[in-house]
């Protein structure tokens, strides 16, 4: 899954086939967009990151522990973005769902931060 191309996975979870190359303007602006805000909730590199095509993969972002999430959450917010529900119902599905993984990565990112600091701390300790 890691090697996948971010957009052609993005545009499947969207129901496009990635040889429909109509709509790649489009959708790799929306994809931009998203890793900003995963960039905000301390997801994926600290520089931030984009794409420019369908070369970038999802191993270029980010390791294997939270790819799955990832990539649930890149479809739902791009769908959001690029073809949104007709009806309210679906659209307060899809935040819900949004919001729980916005959470769950969040939760998950401050952890792996928490570790790191914890070890670096521990390092010091040891060394004086």
């Amino acid at each position: 899954m890691v090697d996948l191309s971010i957009l052609d996975t993005t545009k499947r979870l969207c129901g496009i086939e990635p040889d429909d190359t109509d709509y790649d303007t489009e959708i790799v602006v929306h994809i931009n967009s998203i890793f900003f805000v995963l960039q905000q909730l301390g997801v994926g590199p600290a520089e931030g990151f984009f794409i420019l095509d369908k070369e970038a993969k999802w191993s270029d972002y980010i390791g294997t522990d939270q790819i799955a999430a990832v990539i649930s959450y890149m479809g739902l917010r791009v769908k959001m973005l690029f073809d949104p529900p007709p009806t309210g119902p679906a659209t307060e599905a899809m935040e819900r769902q949004a919001g729980q993984l916005e959470w769950r990565l969040n939760i998950h990112a401050e952890g792996v931060k928490w570790e790191e600091m914890s070890a670096t701390y521990s390092e010091q300790m040891v060394s004086e």
